[in-house]
């Protein structure tokens, strides 16, 4: 047999793994038809602000694959399989495309945030589709902000500096996720010129038992003071977190003590 021909047999049972992992027949082809068919369906968790007037600011864009009638998959059983196959850029391209129809119908929302994979970071063509999607909407670029973690910021750097700056080119805001989970490091604040950063869930969640964490949060708070770049605390789950939070005049918070994920129609009616 020859390598190719390996190669080729290898492909095809990890395809056929997919599957059985999935309860999908044919993985790849099962992800192209829920593109098509429009079978994912957008959620939607606010992030509030702190400061009065309180109220949702932002709220962050969720997506489930309808498997059947009344079955959702969360994220975790279907994005690796994109990720897998390559995939992620298109269903970004779905999930922006889609959440832009839904501001543009009006609502309490005012502006969504949508988290992009290192994919779509990679994609020159994904700027142009998303200023288009806009001009066609008749939004302000200002009402989508892109979210770009940590991980793709420190990792593909030249990558998310061009993504970011083509981003901003169009008027869309940014958002940094999951800051501070490797480290302190205030560069990609500056490189990528982003609006907010979203401190990672383990600052946050041990602010009030950890003095490390609540000090790293109050370096970020200074940062952000001086910069102008806003500070969001997700997984805010606790009370008291959540008075403590404001006590430091931190501007945002997200989690599921503030508001859980709900479909975002029954979000923009409330």
């Amino acid at each position: 047999m020859s390598e190719k021909d390996k190669l080729g047999d290898t492909g095809q049972f990890i395809q056929k793994m997919d599957g059985q992992l999935l309860g999908w027949e044919h993985p790849a082809a099962r992800l192209r038809e829920a593109l098509e068919y429009d079978h994912f369906r957008l959620y939607a968790q606010p992030i509030v602000a702190l400061a009065p007037p309180e109220g949702i600011a932002i709220a962050e864009v969720l997506v489930r694959l309808r498997e059947e009638e009344t079955r959702m998959l969360p994220p975790g059983d279907f994005l690796p399989a994109f990720e897998h196959y390559g995939m992620m850029g298109e269903l970004d391209r779905w999930v922006v495309r889609n959440a832009l129809r839904r501001l543009e119908e009006g609502g309490a929302v005012k502006r969504l945030s949508v988290n992009v994979s290192s994919q779509t970071i990679e994609e020159p063509g994904f700027a142009p589709f998303v200023a288009v999607q806009l001009r066609l909407a008749s939004l302000d670029p200002s009402s989508l902000v892109i979210e770009i973690d940590e991980n793709d910021a420190l990792d593909r750097r030249p990558a998310a500096e061009r993504f970011a700056a083509e981003m901003k080119g169009i008027g869309c805001q940014l958002l940094l996720d999951g800051f501070a989970r490797r480290s302190v490091s205030f560069e990609p604040l500056k490189a990528l010129l982003v609006d907010y950063v979203k401190v990672d869930g383990t600052v946050t969640r041990n602010i009030l038992r950890s003095g490390s964490a609540a000090a790293k949060l109050r370096a970020i708070l200074r940062v952000g003071q001086v910069t102008g770049v806003k500070v969001i605390a997700e997984c805010v789950e606790e009370a008291e977190v959540l008075a403590s939070l404001k006590l430091l005049k931190v501007d945002y918070a997200q989690g599921f003590g503030v508001r859980k994920p709900e479909p975002i129609d029954e979000l923009f009616k409330s």
